[in-house]
């Protein structure tokens, strides 16, 4: 069988927003109520890698169960990141692609890691 092409981001924004409306959740899902969700949800993500060494946090995805974990937080994290965009017109990618150019800016490949100062602001 041919494998399943993957969804694209706007055909799953599309869904998450049709999924709450048919639950009547509009009205919880404020910016500021999706944006409290989103920290959660990535404290979830991050609570997986709580006391791991790098090493193990490297091969967190070799144990099937600590991997559906970390598949579901990161689905979790990514859906709330999705309809705070919906709710308030952000378009991620272009979001994300203004944010790498001005980081290619503000870190320019010549300067070392771990220096100080920037060369403009966020």
């Amino acid at each position: 069988p041919d494998p399943v092409p993957a969804p694209d981001l706007a055909s799953l924004q599309r869904r998450l927003v049709a999924f709450a409306a048919s639950r009547q959740w509009e009205p919880y899902h404020t910016p500021k109520n999706l944006a409290a969700a989103l920290s959660v949800e990535a404290a979830e993500l991050l609570e997986i890698f709580q006391w791991s060494t790098p090493e193990e946090a490297e091969r967190v995805m070799d144990d099937p169960r600590a991997a559906h974990r970390v598949e579901d937080e990161v689905a979790d994290v990514l859906a709330y990141l999705l309809q705070f965009c919906a709710r308030l017109g952000v378009d991620p990618l272009t979001a994300l692609s203004a944010k790498i150019d001005r980081n290619e800016v503000r870190f320019p490949v010549d300067r070392p890691p771990g220096r100080a100062g920037r060369h403009s602001t966020e």
